[in-house]
């Protein structure tokens, strides 16, 4: 996870809870070009917002989540996640990690769940 993209993956869905999954990428939405500072801040917000919910949508049903990436970026979403009801008891750990592909990413969460 970085500002602009999450990768998700996944070892849970309505038919399979064993076998580790890449869901498709979350993208941000990255504004340009703001009339004011207060605007391009309250713009960054909205969509950091927005982008936050996207990924939280995926997590749904989750007993653990683990997130990892380059940046303080995971550390404003499992802030975001435990002010959330629904997630407020959600086990998360936090690692960091220069950038990777989607299939370096899934080899970590599957090395970090010993899967």
């Amino acid at each position: 996870m970085d500002s602009r993209k999450a990768v998700v993956v996944k070892n849970h869905d309505a038919q399979n809870a064993f076998k580790f999954f890449l869901c498709n990428p979350v993208e941000a939405i990255v504004q340009h070009g703001n009339s004011s500072e207060n605007a391009g801040n309250n713009a960054e917000q909205t969509n950091k917002a927005k982008f936050f919910k996207e990924i939280e949508h995926l997590l749904i049903n989750s007993e653990e989540v683990y997130i990892t990436g380059p940046g303080n970026i995971q550390e404003e979403f499992k802030h975001y996640l435990h002010d959330t009801a629904q997630f407020k008891n959600l086990n998360i750990t936090l690692d960091t990690a220069q950038q990777m592909s989607d299939e370096e990413v899934l080899e970590t969460v599957k090395c970090h769940f010993n899967a």
